[in-house]
């Protein structure tokens, strides 16, 4: 993992033959059945999404082939009321219309139009918890102050660095995973960062 003061990333091409994708949900689809099977997956060329948007991609399909970067990446494995999943920018659960409590964990600093995760980075071994309700009077101001990564701190939300984190929900709730619906009724999850699980090319 990164660490401060290094360098993060080499000058590389993609292989021959590896995938190329333009949405972090694109890029689970890819990378998830190769950790579920506990093998490292391919490495993937990075051309849209949160994840690209974090690390600087340029979105230069050329590039990737011919003097991109390779930088190595977290992956979070994420255990939904027992069942295995996996993803890498984000997860977001959550009910209908944000209504009630909503948690945020960020391995990538954007959401979107959103810097839910201003102090996130995909290879530091942690990842960016954000926690709890807020008031309808603040909703407003803090989505507008979301787009910049100044909503936190706020004193209705707990914020929260680490490799590991658990979260229980009652009622049970949707969750998000790089983007994608995978429950819509869940009351448990468990997650820990796996370090260095990949490599993508920008």
């Amino acid at each position: 993992t990164i660490r401060k003061g290094e360098r993060w990333g080499s000058e590389g091409s993609l292989p021959p033959g590896s995938p190329v994708v333009r949405s972090d949900a694109d890029l689970r689809a890819v990378v998830e059945p190769s950790l579920r099977a506990g093998n490292r997956p391919a490495t993937v060329g990075l051309l849209a999404g949160d994840l690209c948007r974090t690390v600087g991609g340029p979105g230069d399909e050329a590039r990737l082939h011919d003097g991109g970067v390779v930088l190595s990446i977290d992956a979070v494995r994420v255990a939904i009321d027992g069942v295995e999943h996996w993803f890498c920018s984000h997860l977001v659960a959550r009910r209908r219309l944000w209504w009630g409590r909503a948690v945020v964990v960020m391995n990538a600093q954007w959401l979107g139009t959103l810097k839910l995760g201003p102090r996130a980075h995909p290879n530091d071994g942690l990842i960016d918890a954000t926690d709890g309700t807020l008031p309808w009077s603040d909703r407003s101001e803090a989505r507008r102050r979301a787009r910049s990564g100044t909503h936190v701190p706020h004193p209705a939300l707990t914020v929260r660095r680490a490799s590991h984190h658990e979260f229980t929900f009652d009622p049970p709730t949707a969750v998000w995973l790089d983007g994608t619906r995978v429950a819509t009724a869940a009351r448990h999850l468990l997650m820990t960062v796996h370090a260095d699980a990949f490599n993508v090319v920008v």
